[in-house]
């Protein structure tokens, strides 16, 4: 896994504390990303063509399973290095939003 430099450049007029970076994962999160498309414009073919209904839960059921992988390698990957660097830098911003960041994601 190759680490790639991560910096923090903070938006002084936005009111959300926004930064960009890459990060350690991202060419692994974007193949899975292309591989969940993918999968989800199959389950709209299938829809289309009038499939089973069964089929296509079950089709959606492996999109929403590789997606949640992906938040798992996202969420993992914003810990170790965002809110590392948000602890480090007493970012209290930047802790709540990803605890806003969470209760979306789990809801």
């Amino acid at each position: 896994m190759e680490k790639t430099p991560h910096e923090h450049p903070h938006d002084a007029v936005s009111d959300r504390h926004e930064h960009l970076h890459q990060h350690t994962n991202t060419k692994d999160v974007l193949n899975r990303l292309s591989r969940a498309i993918g999968h989800l414009e199959s389950v709209k073919r299938m829809v289309e063509d009038g499939r089973d209904c069964s089929d296509v839960l079950i089709q959606l059921a492996a999109v929403r399973s590789a997606l949640g992988s992906i938040s798992r390698i996202i969420l993992k990957d914003h810990l170790e290095h965002c809110i590392v660097h948000a602890v480090e830098s007493n970012d209290q911003d930047a802790i709540e939003e990803l605890e806003h960041a969470i209760d979306k994601l789990i809801q």
